[in-house]
This record gives structure tokens, C-alpha cells and sequence, in this order.
């Protein structure tokens, strides 16, 4: 063999070597960062995650968005995300009993729209209506979601789970602040929700699914993933809105520091907010972490996965800032296709309803 001859295998040999380095690592982490933009606010108070729709009007393309505060969801519209016109509070053909809070809706493309929302009732059964013990149901809307129907409960903490004695300033367990995505082939719907109950191997941000075609009779028919298996609802006997008991979900980060243990300090992810990035082609997840059992926030992380239906490919969670305030969302810019759902390499970056970054991902 000639000295070029020797040099080229050696090259094709630390070339595979290399490749095959790069191959037992896996893919590349994608990467987040927050770029100044033009201040703008949704219309509206905010105290939840705010899902977006586009729908034709007069054959137009219009944005709509529904926003949440004390309990009263209000839909308002607009041309695109920077000129949204306030709009006026949704109503109920059947309402659930005290607050709502839209947080995700889903089209099913032919002019209903299937709502999933945070829904808080006071905490009677520990004597003290002063917190709550949330809950996650589902709703139904077939003119833009100005009236909705509601379909009951779909995930509630598992019966018993209630820290009575909990010092927190808001809630006493539960389960609430969800996230909803439609898998690509529009099979099953995956709930990312916050699991307030449980000691600190079960607090955080868990995951449950709904067959698509159940979204018209949705109660008792989610399961959580807990322990890597998709655990059915169980029935009981109990009041007709809670005859169905929820298994507890496991967390997609652990805790460290629980809620409810008489130490204000906490370290506890919560307030998920997914879509499915074009760019990446990846689905992301934006997370608070709580510091104390007042909510405040540590900072705002972000996490990754190339799938919905295997909850463990969710990467680590990565600061994307410090501090912050709470339910960050990020919402596409595309027009017609843009939403909290949907978004590309570059879209808005939310808190609370206001926007003053971009994000801006990268492979």
C-alpha cells in the first residue's frame, strides 16, 4: 500500500470512528434565546395559558384568542397576533360551577372547537374555602367560541390526595394549568398538566391522553402515564361530576422541594405550555419552576421531544431566563397556521399575556 493509499484509510477510519461517535450520543439538543421585540399585550387580564385559533371570517382569515381572569374566560380577535380587538366575556350553555379558565382549544377543521380548561372550586371538603382543589374539563363550541357546551371533567388528583393542612397561598392539591396538542395523526390528544397533590415524587408537570374520538364524552376516558404505563380512570360511586378517580401521573421533571410540607420553599416545575416547532420538528415545552408556596418563580425553562407518545424522551429542562413571570407561551407568526399550538424558528415570546422578546430556536 503507497503512503497516499495508507493516508486515505486512515482518514475513511477516523471518519467512521467520528460518525460513529456522533451516532451513540443521539441528536443535538436544540437551543432557545430570548432577542428584544416590540412591546405588545394580549386584550384582556391574563392569569392562565391563552390558546389561539385561526378561523375564516367572510372568507378571511381571522385570529382568535381566548383569555382567562377570575374564573371568566373572554374571546376576542384580530388580523394577527399584534392587533387583537377586545372582545367580550364567552358564555355557557352549561356552565361547570365557578371558575374557568380556557387554557388549550383544538379544532377538529370542520367549525367546532374542543376547549380544555383549568377549573377551580374551593377546597370545602378540608374547611377552608379560602383555597382551591382545581380540576381539568373540556368544553364544546360551534360558533367561534362565543357560547360553549361543557363535556365534564376529564382529569381530576387522585381522591384523598387533598393537603389539608397545606400552607400554600393557593391550593391545597389538584391538578390544573393544562397544555393540549393533537398528535400528527390527529389519533389522541395529550394533556400536559400540573399535578399540585402527592409528596415531591409526584408534583410537576405530568402527562395524560385522550383518544381523539372520545372528545365528545371525555369523562373517564384519559389515562396518565405514571410509573411508564398509561393507567386507565377507575369508576366509583360518588356525585355524579366525580364519578370517575384519576390515578397520579409521574412527573416529566422531578421535584425537589414539594408544596404542602410547611416549608415555604419549593422547587417544583409547573404551568406547561407545548407545541409542535416546523423548524425543529420537534415538539417544546416551556415551564415555570416554582421557588416557595406562593408560586414564585425561580425561572423559565425549556424542554424537547420528537414525539408526544413517549413521555420519556422529554430532554432535561434548560434555563431560558431567570426569574420571570408566569405561564410563558410562545405563539407562531405564520398567518393562517401560527398559534400557541404551532410555531417556526423565530415566534413570540409570552408571560402572562404580555410580549416584549422573540424566541428564536436553533438546531
Amino acid at each position: 500500500m503507497t503512503r497516499l493509499a495508507r493516508m486515505a484509510a486512515g482518514f475513511s477510519a477516523a471518519l467512521m470512528l467520528g460518525l460513529h461517535a456522533l451516532s451513540a450520543q443521539g441528536p443535538r439538543t436544540p437551543s432557545a434565546r430570548l432577542v428584544p421585540a416590540a412591546a405588545i399585550q394580549l386584550p384582556g387580564d391574563v392569569d392562565s395559558n391563552n390558546p389561539f385559533v385561526w378561523d375564516s371570517v367572510n372568507g378571511a382569515q381571522e385570529l382568535f384568542v381566548i383569555t382567562s381572569w377570575g374564573g371568566v374566560p373572554v374571546q376576542s380577535s384580530g388580523p394577527n397576533v399584534d392587533r387583537l380587538r377586545q372582545g367580550s366575556p364567552v358564555s355557557f350553555a352549561t356552565h361547570p360551577g365557578h371558575g374557568v379558565w380556557m387554557e388549550s382549544i383544538l379544532s377538529d377543521d370542520v367549525g367546532t372547537w374542543y376547549a380544555y380548561y383549568h377549573h377551580e372550586r374551593p377546597a370545602d371538603e378540608c374547611g377552608r374555602p379560602d383555597k382551591q382543589l382545581p380540576r381539568i374539563g373540556s368544553a364544546r363550541s360551534s360558533d367561534r367560541g362565543r357560547t360553549w357546551e361543557d363535556l365534564g371533567i376529564v382529569l381530576a388528583a387522585p381522591r384523598g390526595s387533598a393537603q389539608c393542612r397545606s400552607t400554600n397561598r393557593f391550593v391545597l392539591g389538584g391538578v390544573g394549568d393544562v397544555s393540549a396538542l393533537l398528535d400528527a395523526n390527529k389519533q389522541d390528544v395529550y394533556l400536559f398538566f400540573s399535578q399540585y397533590s402527592g409528596g415531591v415524587e409526584r408534583q410537576g408537570v405530568a402527562v395524560a391522553r385522550l383518544a381523539w374520538s372520545d372528545r365528545d364524552t371525555p369523562a373517564g376516558k384519559a389515562s396518565v402515564f405514571s410509573d411508564g404505563a398509561w393507567l386507565p380512570a377507575a369508576r366509583h360511586d360518588a356525585e355524579p361530576s366525580e364519578n370517575w378517580s384519576y390515578p397520579p401521573g409521574t412527573p416529566l421533571a422531578k421535584a425537589t422541594r414539594p408544596f404542602h410540607d410547611g416549608n415555604q420553599a419549593a422547587d417544583v416545575y409547573w404551568g406547561a405550555s407545548v407545541h409542535w416547532n416546523t423548524y425543529l420538528e420537534q415538539y417544546v415545552m416551556l415551564l415555570n419552576r416554582a421557588k416557595d408556596e406562593s408560586f414564585g418563580t425561580e425561572g423559565i425553562y425549556v424542554s424537547y421531544a420528537a414525539s408526544l407518545s413517549d413521555p420519556h424522551q422529554w430532554t432535561s429542562p434548560q434555563r431560558l431566563m431567570n426569574g420571570g413571570e408566569w405561564y410563558p407561551q410562545v405563539v407562531g407568526l405564520e398567518v393562517g397556521a401560527g398559534t400557541d399550538r404551532v410555531a417556526g424558528q423565530r415566534a413570540r415570546f409570552f408571560l402572562t399575556g404580555k410580549s416584549n422578546r422573540m424566541i428564536e430556536f436553533e438546531r
